[in-house]
């Protein structure tokens, strides 16, 4: 949630029925705070807020927003698997593109190093990672319009397409070698955001777990 903002969904328990419900708060109730989380490595550009609730009493809530489902279909759609699969995709997509570019232009041994049969290899590794993220992600929105959507076809998605992500700008800073942790060159960033991106809204090892029911029928979640 972004700090200046007018209105928060929050998602609590109603002691009343013991539900969890989607509550509507304007941020300037009393009770409500909200503080911009500073000193991020990752995903600088997005702003997030820390929320503090105190003896906060609050009316409005969202009439269909009932029961746990509710903010489970929030985090499982193929919505939010899409945002996250083409998230992963463009991360690994500009890892890419500047270490070909790097690859093209730094030269060793009187040529660039885009010639010697590892860099190549590198950058093949890295652009299979992609259109393999991709396609998966192209299919999800097919199965979604087809009205075929599942749950765990969105927590496969971005299950798969965050590893080859991460697997993706780790070839792209080894390419760069000592270059590669340098912020000159930019792989820094996409190596400190993928590690933020493999992480939110589902980690691997959950939608692992939901993929995993779903294919043997019988579920490991402890």
């Amino acid at each position: 949630m972004p700090p200046g903002a007018n209105v928060t969904i929050i998602w609590a328990r109603d002691v009343a029925d013991n539900q969890v419900k989607g509550f509507i708060v304007e941020n300037k109730t009393p009770g409500f705070k909200a503080e911009k989380i500073q000193h991020k490595m990752a995903l600088r550009v997005v702003q997030n807020a820390l929320i503090t609730l105190e003896e906060l009493r609050c009316a409005g809530r969202k009439p269909s927003a009932i029961g746990y489902v509710v903010p489970r279909h929030c985090a499982c759609t193929a919505h939010d698997a899409r945002v996250r699969g083409l998230g992963s995709g463009r991360c690994a997509i500009g890892a890419y593109e500047h270490a070909l570019a790097y690859a093209q232009t730094r030269e060793q041994f009187g040529k660039p190093i885009a010639k010697f049969q590892l860099i190549q290899d590198l950058l093949v590794k890295m652009l299979g990672n992609i259109t393999a993220s991709l396609c998966m992600v192209v299919r999800l929105s097919q199965l979604q319009d087809e009205g075929k959507l599942k749950d765990e076809h969105a927590s496969l998605a971005k299950a798969f397409c965050t590893v080859k992500m991460r697997e993706t700008v780790g070839y792209a800073r080894e390419l760069l070698g000592a270059n590669g942790i340098s912020l000159d060159y930019h792989i820094g960033r996409f190596v400190a955001d993928a590690e933020a991106i493999y992480s939110y809204e589902g980690t691997r090892e959950m939608n692992t777990l939901i993929v995993g029911k779903a294919i043997t029928g019988m579920g490991a979640f402890v």
